[in-house]
């Protein structure tokens, strides 16, 4: 199936520069890997980007932070966009956008210009990202031949998150902290070339306005909400530090809503919120996102400043802990037809709630096969476990013309939910270490961050327990 053009020129421009499938699958797959990867990438590249520019220890939780929170602001939007002004073009300019902040970030010398890049980074690939797959679907026939497209890209996004520790890991060892973010300019300049090259441009027939101030606030407002609960740690929760950014936050998010509320083409409809299959899905992703994202933050700080582990060793300890997210992933489609969506999704937040209450008692001197190995492998298996059944109910009840953007929603809160949650789990990290950074005070601050992502994943099993539809498929009873 051709792609949808706008116009008899558009669709003569697609034809002369039209490309064998396979290549419109590389390149589309790979500006997915290079999405995917930098969430993770620069975990195992954290003790080394302190010491490098001297980052704080709460400073460090926004390397992360300030990628994850304007990945999940913008997503959406960037899906939309594509959509208005061209997939072909918002690739380009996304990957565009990507690759230059990487670059800058590589070269940052300061916190504060590395903590912008990332922030750029995450804008790139909130754009990117939803770009790859409606390249997909445009450029495949329906039927098997588009099944195996989407297989494929879905299974390079898993495969970007699974080897991001050891990537950054081989990257951080052998030559500096740097080259987990430059690597990404020679791939991306390349994957740059071959798109503007060959893929053709595609777009939706019918024009929709761009709800730009609804990215801006919800990103705004997450942000203004995470930095206020950083500052808990060193002011306190009265202090004006904090309590001026969190109410300033709220106030932001409160205006969101305002605006979604009455514009045309919201990026964020909230009608969909009245259907229960959309808004207890939501709602356990985000408390089930804020106790696992963490998972790989705080155990590659364990490893490297606890344990003495380099960032080598750190980035192949990580490999068992990243097959068992995928293989739960995997697994999860077929055991869901046999025992239902909801019963999978609570069993993978038990499997992953008993690795956190296991991993919460690490100690200064543990062991890798009962300190590392036993808890990550149930964290991320339950993990996988949890994901794709929860989204499996957020889409059950909904109109098929909002398929697409619920998965995007779920997909959101899940980013949202991590962002949340690494702010008020390093804070309380940070809390419990208090200026100490010998190796017992350490694991003890990290063992208290799991102990706390464990009661909110309590909470998010309980409101699956009572919140979620049952039936085999998800659907609302």
């Amino acid at each position: 199936m051709p792609p949808i053009a706008a116009s008899s020129t558009l669709s003569a421009t697609a034809r002369r520069t039209a490309a064998p499938a396979w290549l419109v699958m590389l390149l589309v797959c790979a500006g997915q890997f290079l999405v995917v990867l930098d969430v993770s990438v620069v975990n195992v590249a954290l003790p080394a980007m302190r010491s490098g520019l001297h980052l704080s220890e709460l400073g460090l939780q926004w390397i992360v932070n300030a990628y994850v929170i304007t990945f999940a602001g913008f997503m959406l939007l960037g899906g939309r966009a594509a959509d208005l002004f061209g997939r072909k073009r918002i690739f380009v300019l996304g990957l565009a956008l990507f690759t230059v902040a990487s670059l800058a970030g590589g070269l940052a010398q300061q916190p504060w210009q590395l903590i912008a890049a990332r922030t750029v980074q995450g804008v790139g690939a909130a754009v990117l990202s939803p770009a790859t797959l409606t390249i997909l679907t445009t450029s495949f026939p329906a039927g098997p031949a588009r099944t195996r497209a989407i297989a494929t890209w879905t299974a390079v996004g898993a495969g970007g998150g699974a080897v991001g520790g050891l990537v950054g890991g081989v990257l951080t060892e052998f030559l500096t902290w740097r080259w987990v973010l430059l690597i990404n300019v020679p791939v991306g300049a390349l994957v740059l070339a071959g798109a503007a090259r060959w893929l053709a441009e595609s777009r939706q027939g019918a024009a929709r306005r761009l709800d730009v101030p609804g990215a801006l606030l919800v990103t705004g407002g997450l942000g203004l909400v995470a930095y206020g609960i950083v500052q808990t740690e060193t002011h306190g929760w009265l202090s004006a530090a904090a309590l001026l950014p969190l109410a300033a936050g709220l106030a932001v998010v409160a205006a969101f809503v305002a605006v979604e509320a009455r514009t045309r083409a919201p990026l964020m409809p909230l009608g969909l919120f009245r259907l229960r299959s959309v808004s207890s899905a939501n709602a356990a992703m985000v408390l089930a996102g804020a106790a696992m994202f963490s998972m790989w933050y705080f155990l590659s700080l364990y490893m490297q400043n606890v344990l003495s582990y380099t960032p080598l060793q750190a980035g192949l300890s990580f490999l068992p802990h990243s097959l068992c997210i995928v293989l739960g992933s995997k697994a999860a489609p077929r055991l869901m037809h046999r025992v239902g969506a909801k019963p999978l999704a609570v069993c993978g937040a038990v499997i992953s709630l008993a690795g956190m209450a296991w991993q919460s008692t690490m100690t200064a001197d543990g062991t890798y096969p009962t300190t590392l190995l036993g808890p990550g492998v149930l964290m991320a298996l339950g993990a996988g476990l949890t994901a794709t059944p929860v989204a499996a109910i957020a889409t059950s009840g909904a109109d098929p013309a909002d398929q697409g953007l619920v998965s995007g929603l779920i997909n959101t809160s899940r980013q949202m939910g991590g962002a949340l949650g690494l702010s008020v789990l390093s804070t309380v990290a940070a809390a419990r270490v208090a200026g100490d950074h010998g190796p017992a005070t350490l694991a003890a601050g990290y063992g208290t961050a799991f102990l706390v992502g464990a009661m909110v994943l309590v909470t998010s099993i309980a409101l699956m327990l009572l919140a979620l539809p049952r039936g085999r498929t998800g659907g609302q009873s």
